[in-house]
């Protein structure tokens, strides 16, 4: 086994992929990079997957669907083999929680509560596929019967991003496998480490060959995956722009495709707000992971009666938050993952003073962490809907306070976004914060906090994406619907 420095995990086989079953060599040798973004120094090379590559495992998973056991498994046998991928990733918890931190810079105290949702996502599909209803009697007006049944899409092509590696795969791989479809699955050249880890749970739990297979590669290669008619559907997380060039390539030809994409969510104060309730959840959730998560409450909408009460609160508080070492268990608050990125929330930082707006904390590097792709929790007020800072997704910690005068008028800088992914309402009146919840365009929305739960949908409206993960829904987006009339 090789264990990459500094992941504190050892692994099967990073110089290869996981094709028809078995850890094969690379026929491409090209090779990607992994670098951490504490030291700046790379932590694992290891090869890329070449379109060669991606015929073998496009190939494999193919004859799995088209002739392989597992579509035609019954729901109850396939559960059990779920049900052993999961308690073969529970096993290795503490493990994946590490390769997360070393690969992305998220706060070991983060990533070590977060990485059981990887095992809650495939116990939670090896429950629900057993009372699914994949077939359904219907009688029709003439007094006929027809059964309705859900398929399997086929062979799913899952593309996943750098920020939270494993469970945004995970979400694919879970439900697809429990609708009977087969999978390739290429993570961000980034983060491939999860991927291997998810690999090798699933050759112990003894799936038939082809169902998986893991093929990490850069975008090039992704591009000519998804480009594989033999490919019947792809399901991607990640930015915008790459999930927009995915769907246009999917429509050429019609696949199937599920997208979850971009977010700049709103949280609204309302006047009867308690502000220090709110001071947790927000603190939280607007910069989860060096504010490097979709759904991150990145616009806090303040009555302007009550704005000044919120930012002696809140900036305070973000001042507080403990930046450092992601390995260290009192850290808060790691670097950012990538050194592009931390050129791109500076860029957006000098955008927003640039603009007017006022910064109140932040907008810099922390002191002393001049290795490492660090920078300072950062909160702009007097920020106006239609500035840069306030439109578009940073993807980093940087927070814009907006004031408003009416509850319409939050509402409508709320929605005043390409995006609409997700929100939160916080109010003394939890039927008025549904009420205005019920007014947010956005696809996942909390009131009184902020709640991501694997069980339950999601996904988001206008260019957050199309199509929803976790839940039934989850499931509903790996099958078919066939009627079946008889006379």
């Amino acid at each position: 086994m090789s264990n990459p420095q500094g992941t504190g995990t050892p692994l099967k086989a990073p110089e290869k992929f996981f094709i028809d079953g078995a850890w094969v060599a690379p026929l491409s040798d090209k090779t990607l990079e992994v670098v951490s973004p504490v030291s700046e120094e790379v932590i694992l090379t290891y090869p890329e997957a070449g379109p060669e590559d991606m015929d073998r495992a496009v190939a494999a998973a193919r004859a799995a669907f088209d002739t392989g056991p597992w579509p035609r498994m019954t729901p109850a046998e396939r559960a059990g083999y779920l049900r052993k991928v999961a308690q073969n990733i529970e096993d290795r918890l503490d493990e994946i929680a590490q390769v997360w931190t070393a690969q992305v810079g998220a706060p070991i105290m983060l990533t070590r509560k977060l990485c059981g949702q990887n095992a809650t996502l495939f116990n939670y599909y090896a429950d629900l596929i057993e009372s699914y209803p994949f077939v359904r009697e219907e009688t029709r007006g003439d007094g006929g019967t027809t059964r309705v049944v859900k398929e399997p899409v086929g062979v799913c092509a899952a593309i996943s991003p750098w920020n939270a590696p494993m469970v945004l795969l995970t979400y694919k791989i879970a439900a697809g496998l429990a609708a009977g479809c087969t999978f390739v699955a290429k993570p961000s050249p980034e983060t491939p480490l999860e991927a291997y880890i998810l690999a090798e749970a699933i050759e112990k739990a003894g799936l038939p060959k082809g169902v998986f297979n893991l093929v990490p590669a850069g975008r090039e290669s992704g591009d000519y995956l998804i480009r594989r008619p033999e490919i019947d559907k792809v399901a991607f997380t990640g930015s915008t722009a790459a999930g927009k060039a995915i769907a246009g390539v999917c429509a050429e030809r019609l696949a199937r495709v599920s997208l979850e994409l971009g977010g700049k969510s709103a949280a609204i104060l309302m006047e009867d707000a308690d502000f220090s309730k709110a001071m947790m959840p927000l603190m939280v959730y607007s910069m989860p992971i060096t504010g490097q998560v979709c759904f991150s409450l990145t616009r806090i909408l303040v009555p302007e009666s009550r704005k000044q009460e919120f930012l002696d609160m809140f900036v305070p508080a973000v001042k507080g938050i403990k930046v450092g070492d992601p390995s260290d268990p009192e850290t808060q608050m790691g670097p950012l993952s990538q050194a592009r990125q931390l050129e791109r929330v500076e860029g957006y930082i000098a955008a927003g003073r640039e603009a007017g707006a006022t910064l109140l904390c932040g907008g810099g590097r922390p002191e002393g962490k001049d290795k490492g792709f660090y920078i300072e929790p950062t909160i702009f007020a007097d920020v106006t809907p239609d500035m840069k800072i306030a439109q578009e997704e940073i993807f980093g910690p940087v927070v814009s306070v907006i004031g408003y005068s009416d509850e319409d008028d939050a509402m409508r800088k709320a929605n005043d976004s390409i995006y609409g992914l997700a929100g939160a309402i916080f109010t003394a009146d939890p039927e008025k914060g549904y009420a205005m919840a019920r007014r947010m365009q956005a696809g996942n929305i909390s009131v009184n906090g902020m709640i991501v739960d694997p069980t339950l949908p999601f996904g988001g409206f206008k260019q957050s994406g199309m199509g929803r993960e976790g839940g039934v829904e989850g499931l509903d987006n790996y099958v078919e619907t066939k009627s079946i009339h008889f006379g």
